[in-house]
C-alpha cells in the first residue's frame, strides 16, 4: 500500500509542479488563483488518505466503490497532464536542438533556423493541450460506459481430431465478472444474463475470479446469475481473486470457510465446477472431455492445479481445458499434455486496448485472442468486470462465442 502511495503521489505531483513552475507562476501572480491550481490535487490526496490510512483495515473491500471512483478521479487529472507535461517538455527539447542548429550552422545560438515550427513552444503547448483533451474524454468514456459495452465475438476453433458430432458446437465463454465491482449495479449483470442466453450456444463456461477478495460479494446476484442456461449447462473453475488471498483474515479456518461457500453458492446457481476434475459432454452420438484445473498463474498467483488429475480418464478423448491464468498455457499443457483447446482469462487485457495494443502485452505474451502452436490453440477472454478502477476502453467487457468446426477435409 505504501508503494501504491508513492506511485500516486509521484503521478499527481510531478506534472502539476512542471505545469505551476512552466505556465501558472508565470501567468498569474494572484495567491488565489495559484491556490485554486492545487486544489483538485490537494482533494484527490486527502480522499486517498481518509480511505486507505482512516478507514480501518481492507479499506479495498470496505469500500470499492469509492475507491474506484477515486482512481478514476486521479487518472483523469493526472493522465491529461501528464502528457501536457511530456509534450511540453518535447518543445523545450526541440528549442534546445533548435539553438544547436542555429549555433551549428549560422554559428549564432539566437538566430533562428528556417524551421519555425521546430523553434517554438506554442506547437507543442497546443498539441499537448488537444491530447490531453483527447486523454481525458476516453478515461471518462471509459468510466462512464465504457464498463458496460458488452461485446460478443464470434470465433471458430478448426480441428481434424474433433468428432463429428460437435461439428457446429458452440461454446460461450465468460470470465473475470469480479461480482465485487457491481454492487448496486444489478441491472449491468442481468443485462449480461440476457445477452449471454441470447446466443443460444451450447454450453457456457465460466473461466475464473467471480469474485474480488469475498464469497459475500455474491449474494445480491446468485439469483441473477442463476438464470444463465443452456442445454449442456454451465460449468466454472476458480481464478486467484477467488480464493480470496487478497483479504486480511483473521484466520486459515475462516478464510478456507469462506471459499468454501463460494463453491456452494456457485453450485446452488446451478453452475458446476471443475477442481482438477472433467466431464464427459454428449453431443449428436459424440463424446469430448471438458476439463477444469484450479488456478495456476506465476509467483505471486496461486498455483493449486493438478492437471494430470484432472485429465485422467480422458485419454484418447478430444480434449478442452479451463484455466485462468493463460502462462499455464505455455508452461505445462503445451509441453505435459496433447489437449486440443485451452480458454483462460485473468489478464483484462489491462481494460485498456488502443489499435490493437494493450500494456497487458508487456506481462503476457498471450493476453486476448486466440493463439496457435501447431493446430493446438487457446483463447484469451479479456472479462467481464475489473479490479479495483472501473474503467474499459477498447478492451470492452466480451463474451465470446467459440464455434468447434471439425476439419475433417
Amino acid at each position: 500500500m505504501h508503494r501504491i502511495t508513492l506511485i500516486l503521489i509521484l503521478a499527481l505531483l510531478l506534472p502539476d509542479m512542471y505545469i505551476y513552475l512552466v505556465y501558472i507562476v508565470k501567468k498569474t501572480r494572484s495567491i488565489m488563483w495559484r491556490s485554486i491550481y492545487w486544489l483538485p490535487t490537494v482533494v484527490l490526496a486527502a480522499i486517498y488518505v481518509y480511505y486507505i490510512y482512516m478507514t480501518g483495515d481492507n479499506a479495498l473491500s470496505r469500500h470499492p466503490q469509492g475507491i474506484g471512483r477515486l482512481a478514476v478521479a486521479v487518472m483523469l487529472f493526472a493522465v491529461p497532464k501528464t502528457v501536457f507535461m511530456l509534450c511540453s517538455l518535447l518543445g523545450i527539447l526541440m528549442r534546445g536542438i533548435s539553438r544547436l542548429l542555429s549555433y551549428l550552422i549560422f554559428r549564432s545560438p539566437f538566430r533562428q533556423p528556417r524551421f519555425p515550427f521546430v523553434a517554438h513552444r506554442l506547437p507543442y503547448t497546443l498539441l499537448g493541450l488537444v491530447l490531453g483533451g483527447i486523454c481525458f474524454v476516453n478515461i471518462l468514456y471509459g468510466a462512464v460506459a465504457g464498463i458496460t459495452r458488452f461485446e460478443v465475438k464470434q470465433v471458430e476453433y478448426r480441428s481434424d481430431k474433433l468428432p463429428e458430432g460437435f461439428d457446429g458446437y458452440r461454446i460461450l465463454q465468460l470470465s473475470d465478472i469480479h461480482i465485487g465491482s457491481w454492487q448496486g449495479n444489478p441491472e449491468a449483470i442481468r443485462q449480461l444474463v440476457n445477452l449471454t442466453n441470447g446466443q443460444k450456444a451450447d454450453l457456457i463456461v465460466f473461466t475464473g475470479d467471480l469474485v474480488n477478495q469475498q464469497s459475500h460479494e455474491l449474494d445480491d446476484f446468485t439469483e441473477i446469475l442463476s438464470q444463465l442456461h443452456a442445454p449442456d449447462g454451465v460449468y466454472s473453475i476458480l481464478g486467484n481473486h477467488d480464493y480470496e488471498t487478497y483479504y486480511r483474515w483473521h484466520n486459515p479456518k475462516e478464510e478456507a470457510a469462506n471459499l468454501e461457500r463460494l463453491i456452494g453458492q456457485q453450485k446452488e446457481m446451478g453452475w458446476k465446477m471443475l477442481n482438477n476434475t472433467h466431464d464427459i459432454l454428449h453431443h449428436k452420438g459424440d463424446s469430448i472431455a471438458l476439463i477444469g484445473v484450479e488456478n495456476d498463474g506465476e509467483p505471486p498467483f496461486s498455483q493449486f492445479a493438478d492437471l494430470p488429475q484432472a485429465m485422467q480418464g480422458t485419454e484418447g478423448m478430444f480434449r478442452i481445458l479451463l484455466s485462468h491464468n493463460p502462462t499455464h498455457w505455455r508452461r505445462e499443457v503445451l509441453p505435459d499434455s496433447d489437449i486440443e483447446l485451452t480458454l483462460s482469462g485473468h489478464t483484462h487485457a489491462m481494460q485498456m486496448e488502443i489499435f490493437g495494443h494493450s500494456l497487458a502485452s508487456l506481462i503476457y505474451p498471450e493476453w486476448s485472442g486466440m493463439y496457435y502452436e501447431g493446430k493446438r490453440a487457446l483463447y484469451v477472454n479479456v472479462g467481464i468486470g475489473y479490479v479495483g478502477l472501473p474503467f474499459r476502453f477498447g478492451a470492452w467487457p466480451e463474451i465470446t462465442v467459440i464455434k468447434l468446426v471439425s476439419d475433417n477435409e
